[in-house]
């Protein structure tokens, strides 16, 4: 549950190249809650947006960069 929250970026660099070696060379299935958007882009190949609890999207970690996407994504 958002592993890089209040870690410095020097260390977060750290945490994906193992969240992306257990991934792909130890064949283990990730499941990443996260609010840092690129630390997910850059690890997930499927993003789920939930908004008060329900999961109001569903799709490939590109769609972060969609307008219709984003408006989940603001504070």
């Amino acid at each position: 549950d958002e592993p890089t929250e209040g870690i410095q970026p020097s260390i977060i660099k750290d945490i994906g190249r193992a969240i992306r070696y257990l991934r792909d060379r130890a064949g283990i299935a990730v499941l990443l809650v996260e609010q840092y958007l690129d630390f997910c882009r850059d690890l997930a190949d499927e993003v789920n947006i939930m908004d008060r609890g329900l999961i109001v999207h569903t799709g490939p970690a590109e769609d972060l960069d969609r307008a219709d996407v984003r408006r989940f994504l603001t504070v």
